[in-house]
């Protein structure tokens, strides 16, 4: 069983919801991700996604936008960021996703990625604009290598989503409404239809991201599925403090798993 599979089993055992939290690798150095992402973990989160710099990050808001510019100008490489991850690894066993775009993978050549990804401990890949019948692209490499390729559906998925979490592994990402990621003020879906819909097709483990940016909406959302995604909050915290804004982000994280805590009846 994968990291993923084996956190989410323990979660679904204690009755606790996952806290997902998203940071830009190399935002504003390695070092400070590498301290970032081992905070989070100490602070309560389950999962960490690491993102990699993209120049033309389509799925994502001015937040995150402008993180992955200032990894792009520090020199931040994937080969840098793999080499990050199995430092990591060696002080972690928890589960560690790269979100990050087709063309990076393409670029490194996907062979030589998904091997990486299994000699340094990455356990699954977000990949935001791989269509899901694209997905064989990767799917034979990733499957060899031993990572799980998250799906995502989004609330405009409607009759799509039967297909898409036919086989989903992991968890299944769930974007709580259409356009970029940022932090929101309110949410427009509908989330127990959503989520209905969703829950009528699959038990996979669901987590909800994109604008998800305090405790109390990580709580309301919580309600709805397995798990919360969090990201342009915390790049946000990154971008105010910068190498200084590891004890932030923990407290941030913190607040966000307290929330989600199930509440005592």
């Amino acid at each position: 069983m994968n990291r993923i599979e084996q956190k989410f089993a323990e979660l679904k055992s204690k009755n606790e919801k996952a806290v997902i939290p998203f940071v830009t690798a190399g935002d504003p150095n390695l070092e400070t991700t590498e301290r970032l992402v081992l905070a989070m973990l100490e602070s309560g989160a389950d999962l960490v996604e690491i993102g990699v710099p993209f120049s033309d990050p389509i799925a994502e808001g001015p937040v995150i936008q402008r993180a992955s510019q200032r990894s792009l100008d520090a020199g931040t490489t994937l080969l840098d960021i793999f080499k990050t991850v199995k430092r990591l690894r060696s002080q972690t066993e928890e589960p560690l996703l790269l979100m990050l775009y087709l063309n990076s993978i393409f670029r490194f050549g996907k062979d030589r990625f998904f091997e990486l990804c299994a000699d340094c401990g990455v356990d699954g890949v977000i990949v935001p604009d791989m269509p899901y019948e694209e997905r064989d692209e990767i799917l034979t490499e990733a499957e060899k290598n031993g990572v799980l390729v998250i799906s995502m559906v989004a609330p405009t998925s409607n009759e799509r989503i039967a297909m898409i979490t036919a086989e989903a592994k992991g968890f299944l990402y769930c974007v709580s409404s259409t356009g970029v990621t940022g932090m929101r003020t309110e949410f427009e879906t509908d989330f127990q239809k959503f989520f209905g819909a969703i829950k009528k097709c699959t038990d996979i483990p669901c987590a909800v991201g994109f604008g998800i940016s305090n405790p109390e909406q990580a709580k309301q959302a919580a309600r709805y599925c397995d798990g919360v995604i969090v990201g342009s909050a915390i790049v946000d915290l990154v971008e105010k403090y910068g190498s200084n804004a590891v004890p932030k982000v923990a407290d941030f994280v913190r607040s966000l798993k307290e929330a989600v805590f199930p509440e005592e009846k």
